[in-house]
């Protein structure tokens, strides 16, 4: 008995990943994610766009703001690959990338889909809802289906 219990905390290990923090300021945004959508926050006083959420408007101070959805749709602008320290509830490497929406801000994620020899700087790519075991959804990003390699 005490070997299935190891077996299952083992198994409830390797699907764990680490949530994020849900506040006041961020709330929202999980919801819309937990909902398949990638909202943007904007500033209602002069239309900035920031990701990720924020109370005050870094541009002009307001503490004013609306949210748009995102299409999905971008260019990677940078990207590193990780390999240490390893976390439970992910596959290594990984490949965490910068994303200039074409919205016009940028956001970062991780991409999937994707050999890390083949990522390359200025390659389009789109958005794909990430679903753990328990149901947290996270937006990642993949190739652009029908993009040039």
């Amino acid at each position: 008995m005490r070997q299935d219990t190891r077996t299952t905390r083992l198994t409830m290990a390797q699907s764990f990943r680490m949530k994020p923090p849900m506040g006041e300021d961020n709330g929202w945004w999980w919801q819309e994610a937990a909902e398949g959508r990638l909202a943007i926050q904007r500033c209602t006083q002069c239309q900035t766009l920031r990701h990720p959420p924020r109370p005050v408007c870094g541009e002009c101070h307001s503490f004013d703001w609306d949210h748009v959805t995102a299409s999905g749709r971008g260019t990677l602008c940078s990207f590193t690959i990780l390999h240490h320290p390893q976390f439970p509830g992910f596959d290594y490497p990984l490949i965490i990338i910068l994303v200039d929406l074409e919205e016009g801000t940028r956001f970062t994620s991780q991409l999937v889909n994707c050999a890390p020899e083949d990522v390359s700087f200025g390659m389009p790519v789109e958005m794909v809802m990430h679903e753990d075991p328990d149901g947290f959804r996270l937006p990642m990003f993949q190739p652009a289906k029908g993009a040039a390699a």
